[in-house]
């Protein structure tokens, strides 16, 4: 893989480790998402995740979302970069 392509297959895997540990940390009640580095945290993944957040509704009190994202994130992913690697 070239540079380019592998630079931007490091930056999915970087926002995927964002969401992960942005669903992690909304297990933790005591964390005040206003302050740093909560609250560009928070800034930087949910722009992504209320995408999927307008479809699928919360069942019995789980937001399954989050799953559905990430896959998504993965397929884009995978699409992208392995297109870029044969083109490259």
């Amino acid at each position: 893989m070239s540079g380019i392509v592998n630079g931007i297959n490091n930056l999915f895997n970087l926002y995927f480790f964002l969401i992960i540990l942005r669903i992690f940390l909304t297990w933790i009640p005591s964390i005040n998402w206003s302050v740093q580095p909560w609250q560009t945290l928070k800034e930087i993944c949910d722009v992504y995740l209320d995408l999927f957040r307008k479809f699928i509704p919360p069942f019995n009190g789980l937001d399954f979302s989050p799953i559905v994202a990430l896959l998504v994130l993965q397929l884009i992913q995978n699409v992208l970069v392995f297109g870029l690697a044969r083109l490259i």
